[in-house]
């Protein structure tokens, strides 16, 4: 079998073929997540300049400033692979890249997810209180937990079979 045949279940492609198409779907996927974490982080600048600002509690303003940390370390961690790209652009290392950018995507969905229950854990503590701020945070973080974890890993586990990659 040469390195063009395909494998049963297989796209019919070389290796640097599956590395530019592989490379294109981790931008794609960048993209979309750039596009929610700009729109978190932008949403958390914004709060600073509020009247209510100032009213906020030494605990609130604490997590507040832990968010817009989290919010800048997800956009750099999925901004990571572009950087590297550019910095090995040319030099014959589509299949690393293309690792680290399936790497840094994990790490940054990851970033996000936590971003995430912790703004509206936020916006719950400030508009309702602190119990359904919790409440709303562990609801979310179970909804993210079995879409973006469970549900992924039941359906490579046991459905995957047949489907090219």
């Amino acid at each position: 079998m040469t390195t063009h045949d395909a494998a049963p279940g297989r796209r019919d492609e070389t290796p640097d073929e599956r590395a530019d198409r592989n490379w294109l779907e981790v931008l794609q996927e960048l993209r979309v997540l750039q596009t929610g974490t700009q729109i978190l982080t932008g949403f958390l600048l914004a709060i600073v300049f509020q009247s209510r600002f100032d009213d906020l509690s030494g605990g609130q303003r604490a997590f507040y400033l832990g968010l817009v940390v989290l919010s800048a370390l997800s956009a750099v961690v999925a901004l990571a692979p572009v950087a590297l790209h550019r910095g090995l652009f040319a030099r014959g290392r589509k299949g690393r890249t293309v690792r680290f950018g399936h790497v840094a995507l994990i790490v940054a969905l990851a970033t996000v997810s936590i971003l995430l229950v912790g703004v509206v854990a936020f916006i719950f503590d400030i508009v309702v209180g602190r119990g359904a701020a919790i409440g709303a945070a562990a609801s979310l973080g179970a909804v993210v937990a079995v879409l973006w974890i469970a549900a992924p890993l039941a359906l490579r586990a046991g459905g995957g079979r047949g489907e090219a990659s």
